[in-house]
């Protein structure tokens, strides 16, 4: 799932739909949660939305499309809900009816990107109090059709945008006529279940004191300069800090420490923040309320916000920073915010959030579909940090003011943390093999590292005959196989840095077995000096483990029936002869 904004959002021209339900007046009244207040009490503003978007076949009726959105509308019960603003100016949230309605073609002007014709309609159609705050939105070509999603902050999160997807995608695979169509808790209920909940206890309270009179009597700040203390222009950045590889490093190493990822990223921005500020980690960090599976297939706003506050640059201490902050966030925040009158929030606030979308019990294709979280654009005074980890690794998008000072101080602190999380994966446990009580250490082979690959293959009882000497044919084929991400070739270098072993893994998704997915080995190469002392077997056991964390339930290889001694070798690590391969040249 990429994270992107509405002024980065890759779309093709076509025409733009969008579908205008029909909404009743207002009816009963509901409960209005201590974050829904904050943000609809700020009024109507452009760029007070979230998004997702995926794309359908063209073939996709826009009839059976908006016939799929009423079922989801139907089934969550915060789409069926809008503000009003109430004496006071306190918001308040009533009950609405929706039913049918009809598409409408939204000109794009002139010379206007459909980026900027697609935000000026959500910028309209989702602030916080419209009559629905949310918007169904279809880009028509003639290759496919792109879905966009999006409605106010108040009645979603980034796990909602999810539910929502993956039940508008199952009404228009399945039909209506399924359980899943079966009424959900509605996040009203939610927000009663957490007024009902007992009071935060004294220690909470003060813990919450200190932090924010560390703070200067306000919510944590980002720690460095952002030019004038009011709303700029923002400046959004949209980074890949590391692919599935460095990912999985990560999270082994993490492992290893016995912490979460999540500690480790910890870590990293600690080390950071005291670098470049001389100071502690503190930040907003908002956590999921989401604290059982009653809540997991709702719609709502389902956040609340704690405070991080990370003071050394280890695992264990960062772990307990992390541990701490979900702790500080599980009890009603109106309660213990009630000596500042509510969140004291002032400019320069600095928030960081974190979601792990493999850990998620909401899955879609994110892949097949092409799907985007898409963040609305706006003016801001503080520092937003988004942390995206899934299938494909770890990303982030970071919103700060567009001043000078900003783009100093705060591309500064992520050119640093990239760094520093990009090193710290590459230097993790994952790749280090330990054989005969000597280190060596498997990674990704690069382009300088060709030559030493063909030597390997070539000093092998069979490379005369089939290896060339001509590496022109082996960067040529290094690069297909740098494209495609279902391969990997690796190498294994000893501690004097030189390339000692390679081999290439390939995973490859199929039908048969029940659909399972194989790991093919093949090109298992190790220097003579090396070989017979362990170092092929560990790298077999390191390719098990690469498998197996991307699905894969069978390993297979390769090996010419004339050598006994490999043979022999992968019988000895499980190998079964199971099968007769044949070949033939083309």
């Amino acid at each position: 799932m990429r994270l992107t904004n509405v002024t980065h959002l890759r779309l093709p021209f076509g025409r733009l739909w969008g579908y205008d339900v029909s909404a009743s007046a207002p009816g009963r009244r509901l409960a209005v949660s201590f974050d829904q207040r904050i943000h609809v009490g700020a009024g109507h503003r452009p760029g007070s939305w979230m998004a997702l978007s995926f794309r359908l076949p063209a073939e996709t009726r826009r009839e059976s499309i908006a016939d799929a959105w009423l079922a989801v509308i139907a089934r969550h019960g915060t789409l069926r809900s809008a503000f009003t603003p109430g004496a006071g100016g306190d918001p308040v949230l009533q009950e609405i009816r929706i039913g049918p309605g009809s598409w409408v073609e939204h000109e794009v002007a002139p010379g206007q990107a459909i980026n900027d014709a697609l935000r000026d309609i959500l910028d309209e159609t989702c602030s916080p109090y419209r009559h629905p705050s949310h918007r169904l939105c279809v880009l028509e070509t003639a290759a496919d059709l792109t879905v966009v999603i999006a409605a106010d902050h108040a009645h979603v999160d980034m796990w909602s945008m999810l539910v929502i997807a993956r039940d508008l995608l199952a009404a228009l695979d399945e039909g209506l006529a399924t359980e899943r169509w079966m009424p959900v808790p509605a996040f009203v209920e939610h927000t009663q279940a957490l007024r009902d909940r007992d009071p935060a206890p004294d220690h909470v309270r003060q813990r919450w004191t200190d932090i924010i009179e560390e703070s200067g009597g306000v919510m944590p700040r980002f720690p460095l300069s952002l030019g004038a203390p009011e709303p700029h222009r923002e400046r959004v950045e949209v980074r890949d800090v590391f692919d599935v590889d460095d990912a999985a490093a990560f999270a082994v190493q993490a492992r290893d420490d016995g912490v979460s990822t999540l500690a480790r990223a910890v870590v990293a921005m600690t080390a950071v923040t005291r670098e470049l500020a001389d100071a502690p980690l503190r930040a907003v960090f908002p956590v999921h309320s989401r604290f059982d599976s009653t809540w997991h297939d709702s719609v709502g706003w389902f956040i609340t916000n704690s405070v991080l506050e990370s003071g050394v640059a280890e695992p264990q201490a960062a772990a307990a920073a992390v541990k701490e902050a979900v702790q500080l966030g599980a009890w009603p925040l109106a309660d213990v915010l009630a000596p500042w009158g509510g969140m004291p929030v002032a400019p320069g606030m600095f928030a960081i959030s974190w979601l792990d979308l493999r850990r998620l019990p909401v899955r879609i294709d994110s892949v097949g579909l092409d799907a985007q979280y898409v963040s609305a654009a706006t003016d801001t005074d503080g520092v937003m940090l988004w942390f995206i980890l899934n299938e494909s690794g770890l990303h982030l998008r970071c919103r700060y003011p567009d001043t000078s000072e900003a783009r100093t101080n705060v591309g500064g602190w992520l050119d640093r943390l990239v760094t520093r999380l990009q090193a710290d994966a590459r230097s993790s446990v994952r790749g280090r093999l330990d054989v005969a009580g000597r280190s060596f250490r498997l990674e990704r082979a690069s382009r300088d590292d060709i030559e030493a690959i063909a030597a390997l293959l070539f000093d092998d009882d069979f490379g005369p005959d089939r290896e060339s000497v001509e590496l022109e044919r082996y960067e040529t084929a290094f690069g297909a196989i740098a494209r495609d991400g279902s391969h990997y070739l690796g190498v294994v270098r000893d501690d004097a840095d030189r390339i000692v072993a390679t081999m290439q893994l390939t995973v490859i998704p199929g039908l048969s077995r029940g659909g399972s997915t194989r790991l093919q080995i093949e090109g298992l190469r190790v220097a003579r000096a090396e070989r017979s002392q362990g170092l092929g077997a560990a790298m077999l056991e390191w390719a098990h483990e690469f498998g197996r964390a991307r699905g894969a339930r069978l390993a297979q290889v390769a090996t010419d029936e004339t050598r006994d001694r490999s043979r022999a070798f992968y019988t000895r690590l499980g190998y079964e002869t199971a099968h007769v391969g044949l070949k033939r040249q083309l």
